[in-house]
Order: structure tokens, then C-alpha cells, then sequence
């Protein structure tokens, strides 16, 4: 039997994602290192490191990225893989040893060495589609998983890196809780494809999970070019409590004012702000735009390593 040809991997390392599950990480490395296989490890050391790595790694055939961290690091390389001039894109793996690892959980990655390694050295990448969001101003961002407007962009908004480095997922539930001391009033306007819905918050993913194993669009798939808008159309304290608990009873998609709409593109205004706040906009559980936004699905395709 003709042995597999050895590669090279650039790991691309968050340092503080990685004390998590540093057991996961050195046991990869040293068995990607057996297997013959060239690893090299870049740590980040600020935002914009993950980017700036994934878009100068050299251009090569055998090259392959590597996420080593959270679904942030993630979405930096991401948008740094789609700044690349190569013709064909270096395919992404994935270490997960963030907070909620959503993207690792679609790709059905289990958190183990041996999991990870037959990702990360399968022969057949797959090839999936990618979100793209446009501000005003026209400054593009792109995601793997989701792009929200409301309560949940208010929370993901208030959590500081200090306190995501302490209380992991429990930071962004003390945010909740101090956002609900708040007016939670607002409503958005939604133009899904050219036909207007209104909110209290909504949410465009590619994927189908949302905050770790919880379902929030069951029809959503990566390696399809549409997404999945969902509205909570009901506002207010009681709703957000009701959306809340709806989702970790993987009841959320059955919830009364809840719906799923198909879209190649979406545009979300803010209607009604009465008390001045800004309107930010996550993407993949980070604060990285301020409404409008008009959102789509980018022409270049990803290449994701996934387990067979």
C-alpha cells in the first residue's frame, strides 16, 4: 500500500482558548508529528493576528490552516482565507477549544485527538458556502456561521475578553441577565429578499445550531448557498425568557412568534431605538458591525476538513 504523502499544517493557536483543553491540543500536534507531517504553530497575541496569518500563509499544495481555538479565531481566519488571491483557497481545519465551538459541533467534530486528526488529514476537503455582510460604510466581514441584530448582539456586545477568560460560557449568561435590566423594546426591519418582515430580533446563520449543541434552524446547511433568517418576532422581557428556554429544551424552532425563512439576501434596519443605544451586530459570537447591514452569501467557496 503507497503510504499517504505528507503535509504541513500551520496551526494557528489562541493561546487563552487553548488552556481549555491543552490535553487536546499537544495530543494532535504529536500525532500529526508521527504521522509524518509537518506542523507549524503560530500563537495570537491580539485581534487581527488570526486574519493577518491565514491571508499571507504561503501558497502551496500540501498547505493546510488550522484553527486552534474558538469559533472568533474561526471567523478570523475565515475572512482572512477569503482575502487570499490563491486559486485555490488552502483548506481549514478545526482544533475546538473555544467557548462554544458551533462550527465544531456542525462539522460533527468530536473533542477528541483522534477525531481531530482524521479531520485534519482527510484527502477530500468539502466544499462549503460562506456568509458575507456589507456595512454602511462598505466595509465587508465574512462568517462561517451567523450574523445577529438584537438581544443576542446586545449580549455578545457587553462581554469583554476579561470576562469571557474567567467565566467562559457563563459570561455570556450574566450579560443576558444584566441586558434584561435593560429596555428590550426594539424592533428591526427585515427585507428578506426584497420582502419586508419586522423583529425584535433576528438572526442569519448558515448553520444550524446556535450557543453550542441548542438548534435554531434545522434545514440549515453549510454546503448549500442560502440562509436561514430567523425572526423572533415577539419583544419584550417575558419573550426573551420564553426564547430562552425554548432553545435549551431544543424547542425553539416549535415556539409561537418564532420562524425560519429561506434568503440569498437580507437587509436589517433598526425601526424603533428609543433610548439611543448603538445597534451592533455579532458575528460568530463577536461585536463586529453597527446596523444597517445587508447580508448575503459570498461567491467563493471554502474548503473545510471535516471526519469521514
Amino acid at each position: 500500500m503507497t503510504p499517504a504523502p505528507s503535509l504541513r499544517f500551520i496551526v494557528i493557536r489562541n493561546p487563552v482558548a487553548g488552556r481549555r483543553n491543552p490535553t487536546l491540543l499537544r495530543d494532535t500536534l504529536a500525532a500529526l508529528r508521527a504521522g509524518g507531517h509537518e506542523v507549524v504553530v503560530h500563537d495570537t497575541a491580539r485581534r487581527g493576528d488570526a486574519e493577518r496569518l491565514a491571508r499571507d500563509a504561503p501558497s502551496r499544495p500540501d498547505l493546510r490552516i488550522v484553527a486552534a481555538g474558538g469559533d472568533g479565531t474561526i471567523n478570523e481566519i475565515v475572512n482572512g482565507l477569503m482575502l487570499r488571491n490563491d486559486d485555490i483557497v488552502p483548506p481549514l481545519g478545526v482544533l475546538p477549544l473555544g467557548t462554544a465551538n458551533v462550527l465544531a459541533g456542525e462539522l460533527g467534530l468530536r473533542i477528541k485527538a483522534a477525531s481531530a486528526v482524521e479531520a485534519l488529514t482527510s484527502p477530500a476537503p468539502t466544499l462549503v458556502h460562506v456568509g458575507r455582510l456589507s456595512t454602511a460604510s462598505g466595509a465587508v466581514r465574512h462568517f462561517s456561521l451567523m450574523a445577529g441584530a438584537g438581544f443576542d448582539a446586545k449580549v455578545v456586545a457587553g462581554v469583554d475578553g476579561e470576562l469571557k477568560r474567567r467565566l467562559g460560557k457563563g459570561a455570556y449568561v450574566w450579560r443576558s441577565a444584566v441586558e434584561m435590566t435593560r429596555p428590550v423594546d426594539a424592533r428591526y426591519a427585515v427585507d428578506i429578499d426584497g420582502v419586508r418582515h419586522e423583529a425584535a430580533s433576528v438572526i442569519v446563520t448558515r448553520a444550524r445550531h446556535y450557543g453550542g449543541p441548542y438548534q435554531i434552524a434545522p434545514e440549515a446547511d453549510l454546503r448549500t448557498p442560502r440562509l436561514s433568517v430567523c425572526l423572533f418576532e415577539r419583544g419584550g422581557r417575558y419573550n426573551v425568557l420564553r426564547y430562552g428556554a425554548a432553545l435549551v429544551r431544543d424547542r425553539l424552532p416549535h415556539t409561537a412568534g418564532f420562524r425560519v425563512l429561506p434568503a440569498t439576501s437580507v437587509r436589517i434596519v433598526p425601526l424603533i431605538n428609543g433610548h439611543g443605544q448603538r445597534e451592533p451586530v455579532q458575528l460568530d459570537g463577536d461585536d463586529a458591525a453597527d446596523l444597517p447591514v445587508t447580508v448575503d452569501v459570498a461567491p467563493r467557496q471554502l474548503r473545510l476538513l471535516m471526519p469521514g
